[in-house]
């Protein structure tokens, strides 16, 4: 199950956190999320240690905290995407299938054109989306 999802800008500002736990959550989540960029500029900023995969989108596991995965995405505009999971079983086809609809959602969101680059997304319409992308997400790995 999804636990927590965000974007995050190139200079590392939040663009969007949405957790899907109670309030009490939210601040370890948002914590988590904090601390995955570390991992994520790392493997970035680290090509020795990237190997041949320098140039793939999808970071992988981050790393595991307590009873979460901790999984990432990096696109060609350095925007991170981070999901939070409580599912250990989870398969990277799964993760990779919701990152690639997760990344289309994001696209709509900021290509509106009252949408002000750089700034968080706001749009009901995106939340609405990301909501359903979770909700299918947290379905599909509970079957495979």
């Amino acid at each position: 199950m999804s636990v927590c999802v965000a974007v995050v800008g190139h200079q590392n500002n939040p663009l969007y956190i949405q957790s899907f736990t109670g309030a009490d959550d939210a601040l370890k989540l948002h914590h988590i999320v904090h601390c995955s960029l570390d991992v994520i500029d790392e493997r970035v900023n680290n090509p020795k240690k990237a190997g041949p995969l320098l140039n793939e989108t999808f970071l992988g596991l981050l790393y595991p905290a307590d009873n979460y995965k901790v999984y990432g995405y990096l696109t060609n505009t350095k925007v991170k995407f981070i999901l939070v999971t409580t599912d250990l079983d989870v398969r990277d086809a799964s993760v990779r299938n919701f990152f690639r609809r997760f990344h289309s959602a994001y696209v709509d969101a900021v290509s509106n054109p009252f949408h002000v680059p750089g700034k968080k997304i706001t749009s009901k319409t995106f939340a609405g989306r990301v909501s359903a992308i979770v909700n299918s997400f947290g379905s599909s790995t509970a079957t495979e």
